[in-house]
């Protein structure tokens, strides 16, 4: 069965709201395809969250078309980990649907580091 296309924004997910600027965010990182920003219930000293900026609502919804963004997306966390003062490991982590404990239905990735112990995690 075919997946979906994937809407440019959804008006009623609160990242497509953040990504528009109509929830305020604390900005880790931004360019034309991705946003970063802080997690507002960080698990470890430096959580930050990975989202495309282009609605998907979680990775069960991507294909072969999404490769090079989900590539960015995992490359880019060494960068912001080390740019934010993380130098001795951090997490990666990406919940997928609602077993996936994903509590928002837009594809981000949880990036986590710092000195432990950590909050969870």
């Amino acid at each position: 069965m075919p997946r979906p296309k994937p809407m440019s924004a959804d008006p009623n997910c609160v990242f497509c709201k953040i990504v528009a600027g109509q929830i305020p965010c604390r900005k880790a990182y931004e360019d034309d395809e991705l946003l970063v920003f802080h997690d507002i219930a960080p698990w470890a000293p430096v959580h930050v969250l990975v989202i495309p900026k282009r609605h998907i609502a979680s990775l069960a919804d991507v294909g072969p078309e999404h490769d090079a963004l989900l590539g960015r997306m995992l490359g880019l966390a060494p960068r912001l980990m080390r740019e934010l003062g993380v130098h001795d490991g951090f997490r990666t982590l990406v919940n997928t649907g609602r077993d996936g404990m994903q509590e928002v239905p837009h594809l981000h990735m949880h990036v986590m580091g710092g000195p432990r112990p950590w909050a969870r995690g």
